[in-house]
């Protein structure tokens, strides 16, 4: 999701082709007014994927935005006005084929439904969620997508596991409010990567306390680490009293120069790089990677899928796993 003022057509356009080039697939913008709404079908002119509104509370932004081209329309049905707005909005989604996220978060759960189940759980999550369907549904709409999202990653997992039992509908994944850059990242990194590994989920947010770039960023990384996504795979021990070697700024700076390719891949695309610390047992460790460097007193070796190609000074390792792996590559073009 963009964190620009979505009226500010240039900057937003700005942020969304950074996120573009770093992978991401759809886009999400804030519309608390009628400016940004009316922004959206300028941005749509300058971006190459998909863009969803995200609306709350006024549902004439939702059909504003609609008609300024939004791709996707993100709504809780419970907060734009009660029945008759939900029916406008949805056959104005419906004559253009547009879908509708039902947004449910944890922290903003019907009173009636709190009452009912004793406070949040997953079983009110789901209550709430299913109502805001059989809402929809009751106005002849069914191109639904749905999340349900809470900070607390068992609450959020069990939630989605009770969506995915009782619906075919697709499913929008993530953790809310996850926090900050570290521990945001390993919040939705366990509660999206389970979800994903259960056959669960089909798109993803990582929300984090952090620039948008940060968010694109761990997202592919969760997928490249569960295979659902290519990319380049960079594999490093994580030292011991037996190296003798700086790996940690050695593997920094393999990560830095792969950096420009992590997201598309180009000429390194589905390459497993593998950083060692023992020269003994690191192309075995690492007997499964394309290319791999280990280093000893003074001296590094150079490997592919586990075979020794040469020994190099250590001042030069770095250097030369790019030499190698370039050649390679050029050669195979």
């Amino acid at each position: 999701m963009t964190t620009t003022k979505t009226a500010d057509i240039a900057a937003t356009v700005a942020q969304i082709k950074r996120l573009e080039a770093l992978g991401c697939d759809i886009i999400r913008v804030a519309v608390p007014d009628i400016e940004s709404a009316d922004a959206i079908g300028k941005i749509k002119e300058n971006i190459g994927i998909p863009l969803v509104a995200d609306i709350h509370f006024d549902h004439k932004l939702a059909l504003r935005s609609i008609e300024a081209g939004a791709d996707k329309i993100r709504i809780n049905p419970g907060n734009i006005g009660g029945g008759d707005n939900v029916k406008v909005v949805a056959a104005a989604c419906n004559k253009k084929n547009i879908p509708i996220r039902i947004g449910v978060n944890s922290g903003s759960l019907e009173k009636d439904i709190l009452a009912k189940h004793g406070g949040v759980t997953a079983e009110a999550m789901v209550e709430s969620t299913i109502g805001h369907v059989r809402l929809l549904n009751k106005f002849d709409f069914d191109n639904i997508w749905l999340s349900a999202k809470a900070s607390s990653v068992p609450l959020t997992v069990k939630t989605y596991r009770l969506l995915h039992e009782l619906t075919l509908y697709p499913l929008h994944l993530g953790i809310t409010e996850a926090g900050t850059e570290y521990h945001g990242i390993v919040k939705s990194s366990i509660g999206i990567g389970a979800l994903l590994l259960a056959g669960i989920g089909n798109t993803i947010r990582v929300s984090l306390t952090a620039e948008p770039e940060e968010e694109i960023k761990a997202a592919k990384a969760i997928l490249q680490s569960l295979n659902l996504r290519s990319g380049i795979d960079i594999i490093s021990c994580p030292t011991c009293g037996r190296t003798k070697i700086d790996l940690i700024a050695i593997a920094k700076e393999v990560e830095k120069r792969l950096a420009p390719f992590l997201s598309h891949g180009n000429m390194y695309n589905n390459l497993t790089i593998a950083v060692m610390g023992c020269v003994v047992n690191g192309p075995g460790e690492a007997s499964r990677a394309d290319f791999g460097i280990s280093g000893g007193d003074g001296e590094g070796i150079i490997f592919a899928k586990g075979k020794i190609i040469k020994k190099v000074p250590m001042e030069k390792l770095v250097d030369e796993l790019f030499n190698e792996i370039n050649k390679q590559k050029l050669q195979e073009h």
